[in-house]
């Protein structure tokens, strides 16, 4: 393996990330979806003092659509427009770098002239024509595993994103289904992921999720994604991905599996302490 790295984050970013195999941990850190511009605000300036205070890199992550709620009622997000002008001015504000999901190939262009990295949503995983369209932009290109999906096919949409001349390709693991409304975790498909040479990052509250458990919504375990999340660092991920909330019970999307922000800073100090074990070894 060629054990690539790169970073996220360009031009007036100076919290630049670097992500790699034989990189330090980082984090993909935010609220499921962008509510207000107030809100993302606040819980953005919270992950600057915590992930500044523990020593890992921070890549702030909103949706300004969910394409896939449950529900027609569901809240969606602000939309194009309105959500990447709320990135836009986080990223200016905190100089961190901001990473949000494209879910059709012409959204990509006005998206990644904005934030420093494009997350392919699970759902749209295999699709070809968002992948190249993401990886012909030459930013950082982040692809959540289809919850349908085994580590080894993943091998497919890198080799999309790479075939676009673009070697900049994170993959997330974020469950797998387990019958109706669970998801388990295959913590060795890791390791599976990232011999495609590949840093992988582990979604430690997307991993909580029940799907449709609440009828019109996604049901959740909350209180387990801090375990999860050490597991996965001691498998060997890369990195977390972690959806914030000031009150969780509030947001307007993944109520029952966001995490309270204030979870944040100790799941992240334990799980640096694993991280460093696992390197050394």
């Amino acid at each position: 393996m060629k054990h690539n790295s790169f970073q996220i984050g360009a031009g007036s970013v100076n919290k630049l990330v670097r992500i790699g195999l034989k990189e330090d941990l980082f984090v993909i850190a935010g609220p499921c979806v962008i509510e207000d511009e107030q809100a993302c605000r606040d819980i953005a300036a919270k992950l600057v003092e915590i992930t500044d205070s523990v020593g890992v890199g921070l890549v702030f992550k909103a949706s300004f659509d969910k394409a896939n709620r449950s529900s027609i009622k569901s809240y969606r997000g602000p939309g194009l427009e309105k959500g990447l002008k709320v990135l836009s001015k986080i990223r200016s504000e905190f100089s961190i770098p901001v990473l949000t999901d494209v879910h059709e190939a012409n959204q990509v262009k006005s998206v990644a002239d904005v934030v420093d990295c494009l997350q392919v949503p699970a759902f749209l995983c295999r699709q070809t024509d968002l992948l190249c369209a993401c990886g012909q932009t030459g930013k950082p290109v982040n692809v959540k595993k289809g919850q349908f999906m085994s580590p080894e096919e993943m091998g497919f949409a890198v080799q999309k994103i790479r075939d676009c001349g673009n070697e900049k390709v994170l993959l997330t693991e974020r469950g797998t289904f387990f019958g109706y409304n669970r998801l388990v975790n295959d913590m060795g498909g890791i390791s599976i992921m990232k011999g495609l040479d590949c840093p992988v990052v582990f979604d430690a509250t997307h991993s909580t999720q029940m799907p449709g458990g609440l009828g019109t919504q996604s049901g959740g375990q909350r209180e387990v994604s801090p375990i999860l999340a050490r597991a996965a660092v001691a498998a060997g991920a890369n990195g977390l991905f972690l959806e914030v909330h000031t009150e969780p019970e509030k947001a307007k999307s993944d109520s029952a599996c966001i995490m309270p922000i204030e979870w944040a800073e100790d799941t992240l100090k334990i799980c640096k302490e694993i991280f460093e074990i696992v390197r050394q070894k």
